[in-house]
């Protein structure tokens, strides 16, 4: 592993209900190594966002945990861990596709997609002890050979894509070493560098998108998100809005 921390310490389970489960279980009663990751053959109960479940088939997907101490963040700041966490996967599709051919965008505020369809999802899970960020457990699961999806899901794969089949240990490699790339970044302050980045890739910005607020359909412009991750929205009166994941549902 070219890394320094993060993947260097890998635990590997053929199966598992869930990787984040396994790993804030884990670090209830051990003191485990920052960077180590939580991987898993087969996930039965792997979660997303709004409760969702994630589907994925046995050792065609990547499913996987890492766990990271960013005590150094304050608590106002933690939407930077999804912006370098989506970061890296973008880097990492960029990296196995080529991104001349395919348009590669995050969703906001937890979905990586190529040409319009779902290939990666994260969930992070904050262990909080006295306003500190004790724990973060990031939980990213990432299409990679699987072919199948079910009827009406808009998701798509590596393979998929491109006709190749990848190895996920090399996946998951690089994926480790695109995320400690950006978490030194984050360690090192550069919270407008990291920003700026990710509204360069962030899906819809600046375009006019169907959206469900609070039972209601509306047309919206995507102007970007708040300091502390909220999307921002503006009607076609010109008000600008804030809202968090709850309240507000892409309609896609």
């Amino acid at each position: 592993m070219e890394t320094l921390f993060i993947g260097r310490n890998i635990i590997f389970l053929p199966e598992v209900d869930s990787t984040n489960s396994y790993a804030t279980e884990l670090l209830k009663n051990v003191n485990i190594a920052e960077g180590t990751v939580i991987h898993a053959a087969n996930q039965t109960q792997g979660k997303g966002q709004r409760g969702n479940s994630w589907e994925a088939q046995i050792a065609s997907s990547l499913t996987t945990s890492i766990v990271l101490k960013p005590s150094f963040l304050e608590l106002k700041n933690q939407f930077f861990l999804y912006q370098i966490t989506a970061l890296a996967c973008y880097d990492l599709m960029a990296e196995l596709l080529n991104n001349s051919q395919y348009d590669i965008k995050i969703k906001w505020p937890n979905d990586i997609l190529v040409n319009k369809k779902k290939i990666a999802g994260i969930l992070i899970e904050n262990i909080i002890t006295h306003s500190t960020l004790n724990y973060s457990v990031i939980g990213i699961g990432i299409n990679v050979n699987q072919l199948l999806f079910t009827e009406g899901l808009n998701a798509t794969s590596l393979k998929k894509l491109s006709s190749n089949t990848f190895d996920i240990a090399v996946v998951l490699k690089l994926l480790c070493k695109h995320l400690e790339n950006y978490y030194l970044k984050l360690k090192s302050n550069k919270l407008n560098s990291i920003t700026q980045n990710y509204l360069q890739h962030l899906y819809g910005l600046n375009t006019w998108l169907n959206f469900e607020i609070k039972n209601e359909l509306k047309v919206c412009l995507v102007k970007g998100i708040n300091k502390s991750g909220l999307l921002i929205l503006q009607d076609n009166i010109g008000n600008e809005n804030a809202y968090d994941l709850k309240e507000i549902k892409w309609l896609v």
